[in-house]
């Protein structure tokens, strides 16, 4: 099974599952990666999700185990159903993909910059980069601001 999405300008990068099973490439945005604090990543991911924005340039390369879960009205989570390894999250109609940190081959020279949900992170940590931090409330009114600019 051969999944394409358009390719960005960045380097394409090799990525996969745990256990191999599901292989593919993306293409990094910008040299960055953020955190996501919801619950949802925290429930999928066991703690917080780092991801790194791949635009649309995600292409799966083998991936008969891959598995994608709706896990609300506008995104979905990619994950192999095998391992269980969390790969990536998509916007549903974007192919805006946030990419997993971990599911690099070769991790990307990133620096981390932002962290969103924050107001739903846990308080027994803090990470000590200075990053930009949302909250649910202002992620979600960018997702809104987004969505308006699309349907102009």
């Amino acid at each position: 099974m051969t999944e394409t999405h358009s390719s960005s300008d960045g380097e394409r990068l090799s990525a996969r599952c745990l256990c191999g099973s599901v292989r593919f490439s993306a293409a990094p945005v910008k040299a960055e990666t953020g955190v996501c604090h919801c619950g949802m990543c925290q429930r999928w991911a066991a703690g917080p999700f780092f991801a790194v924005d791949c635009g649309d340039s995600v292409v799966i390369e083998s991936g008969d185990d891959l598995e994608r879960y709706g896990s609300s009205e506008w995104g979905e989570r990619g994950f192999c159903r095998k391992c269980g390894a969390s790969l990536f999250w998509n916007m549903k109609g974007h192919g805006a993909y946030q990419v997993s940190l971990a599911a690099f081959e070769t991790r990307p020279d990133v620096r981390f910059t932002s962290e969103i949900f924050i107001d739903e992170k846990p308080h027994c940590y803090d990470f000590a980069n200075d990053t930009e931090k949302l909250t649910g409330e202002q992620v979600f009114a960018l997702f809104a601001a987004g969505q308006e600019e699309s349907h102009d």
